[in-house]
């Protein structure tokens, strides 16, 4: 069942970001602890996230969302995360939490909503083109780690 997270969800989360990490290949790069997503989504609320809940296995996979801006466009969404387990894949989780994002994008009226794909990822690829979005190639990301 999709549904907003809740401060119980937390755990489960952070253990899906550490599942999505490996599945990067960067095993050793969650840095993140329960205590900060915590504070990031419900105390500052910095981020937001929706979560699937499975009645049998819990939390199995999750969207992870937060505002941004841009000089060119004004309020944007930025779709950090989206993952589902490997085993429930292929049943359309991944799109309702993608549609879920989506939706809160338009209710907020923003005139953008970004992600990243890995060059190698082929089903995401496949996915994102089939909702009809554009896959840059053209601009390189750039990014510094404190």
């Amino acid at each position: 069942m999709l549904r907003p997270a809740q401060l119980d969800d937390v755990t489960a989360i952070l253990g899906l970001i550490q599942e999505l990490a490996t599945f990067e290949r960067e095993p050793d790069a969650v840095s993140n602890t329960i205590d900060e997503l915590k504070h990031a989504l419900f105390a500052e609320q910095d981020c937001h996230a929706f979560v699937w809940n499975d009645t049998q296995h819990g939390v199995i996979a999750f969207a992870l969302y937060y505002f941004g801006y841009s000089t060119w466009k004004g309020k944007t969404v930025y779709l950090e995360d989206l993952y589902v387990k490997p085993e429930f894949r292929q049943q359309k989780i991944g799109e309702k939490l993608f549609d879920a994002v989506v939706e809160v994008a338009k209710k907020e009226k923003v005139r953008r909503m970004d992600w990243q794909v890995l060059e190698w990822n082929t089903p995401a690829i496949k996915f994102y083109e089939k909702k009809g979005a554009t896959l840059d190639a053209e601009w390189i990301n750039g990014r510094m780690h404190f």
